[in-house]
């Protein structure tokens, strides 16, 4: 699916917007930041001179995204102390900003679509062999049911959808814990598992075989 297909998709259908907001959310930076290993922000980049707009949408400038992406992704993961430095890297692929539509009937979603790259900053490797995309709806609520078009400015959903998208690439990073340092358990018990069978061999008593009749 195309990056204006995926536009399209939050427009012409709200309710799916609308769930794919729900279920995703926006975590309060009043909470604690999920463990993340050694993570030390280093390199914040963000680019966005290719982002294509949709039909309908609201304008944006290429600086605008650059901005206020790069303040949402310090906000989250500048509270991380760790002792190894990763670079993140942000592509703005395409977006959409709500204009004022149809109460109810037609109210479209806004919705921005990225692409990630996270690298060592030591060893210049990066950890995602592909990049990832993500595509983040703003975040509903009472006063924004009908469509953020009609409640909110431009600049507010630009703001929401970049805090929104820097909270889908923590939960992206937090599903990748070996990159930072971090052990799972069920890889120990694997290690383990795969370790049981030869311990066990040493432990069997040898045992000759019959002699023959």
């Amino acid at each position: 699916m195309s990056v204006l297909q995926t536009l399209r998709l939050g427009f012409v259908f709200p309710l799916v917007a609308m769930l794919a907001a729900c279920a995703g959310g926006q975590a309060t930076l009043e909470e604690e930041p999920v463990p993340l290993g050694d993570f030390l922000l280093g390199h914040n980049i963000v680019l966005a001179e290719n982002a294509q707009m949709a039909p309908i949408s609201r304008r944006a400038e290429p600086e605008e995204w650059v901005e206020a992406l790069m303040l949402a992704m310090d906000e989250r993961f500048g509270r991380y102390d760790g002792d190894h430095y990763y670079n993140i890297g942000i592509s703005v692929d395409g977006f959409a900003l709500a204009p004022p539509g149809l109460p109810v009937i037609a109210s479209p979603k806004s919705v921005l679509i990225i692409t990630v790259t996270v690298w060592d900053d030591e060893t210049q490797e990066k950890l995602n062999e592909e990049v990832k995309q993500l595509t983040v709806f703003e975040t509903l609520d009472g006063n924004s049911i009908i469509g953020t078009g009609l409640t909110k400015s431009r600049e507010e959903q630009l703001q929401t959808l970049a805090q929104n998208a820097a909270f889908a690439i923590q939960n992206w990073m937090v599903e990748n814990p070996q990159w930072f340092g971090i052990v799972s358990s069920s890889s120990l018990e694997a290690d383990a598992a795969e370790e049981l069978p030869d311990e066990e061999a040493e432990a069997l008593p040898l045992v000759e075989p019959p002699e023959e009749a």
